[in-house]
């Protein structure tokens, strides 16, 4: 998960601690560098779960932002039968897979849209980055890519016999089907199987 990262940087000699590090250092860099280039004032990540209202409006937009992002990993994680529970890096809740896979995104994706919302000042900047989201997912193909992420994180980059697998490929097919039941089989999908019915 560091090394996505961080690409081009060698990682595997790092500990978890300097790991960690990083990744601070890299996202507090984030908040920095987005200040900058939309001149929103930037007081540091503030905000009360149980008082939306009471941050401004850049941290508003980051939560608002966050949330969205945690709902639709959460569901490609559950859509390839993965464990939202499964946490690598974070640990203890119900969602740990979910907060692991959401950082991969967030210093490229969700900061910079927050400062860009916040510099736009809408009245209600939770509607404008919930809206700002769906948007910047769908141009991006951010699903396809969260699937692609996730899967080459979990398997293997090489079948049995060491050839190296093309998970875009894989998940580029088109190919709907249903499982069979008992036999272990997949059946055509588009079909009523119930009575034996068509």
């Amino acid at each position: 998960m560091y090394a996505l990262r961080f690409p081009g940087e060698d990682t595997s000699g790092n500990t978890m601690q300097q790991l960690r590090g990083k990744e601070g250092t890299r996202v507090r860099q984030a908040y920095v560098e987005n200040a900058k280039r939309t001149g929103v004032d930037w007081r540091g990540r503030s905000y009360k779960v149980e008082d939306f209202e009471d941050a401004d409006p850049v941290n508003q937009a980051l939560s608002a932002l966050n949330v969205s992002l945690y709902g639709v990993v959460h569901s490609v994680i559950v859509a390839l039968g993965c464990s939202p529970g499964l946490g690598f890096i974070h640990t203890g809740n119900e969602r740990s897979f979910v907060f692991d896979i959401a950082d991969l995104y967030k210093a490229d994706f969700t900061i910079p849209l927050a400062f860009d919302i916040a510099s736009q000042q809408p009245d209600d900047v939770g509607s404008a980055a919930r809206r700002a989201v769906r948007d910047a997912m769908k141009r991006g193909g951010f699903m396809q890519r969260c699937a692609s992420d996730i899967r080459q994180l979990m398997l293997e980059d090489t079948d049995e016999a060491g050839i190296e697998v093309e998970f875009e490929d894989e998940l580029s097919r088109d190919v709907v089907q249903l499982w069979g039941g008992m036999n272990n089989e997949n059946v055509a999908s588009g079909r009523n199987y119930q009575g034996g019915q068509q």
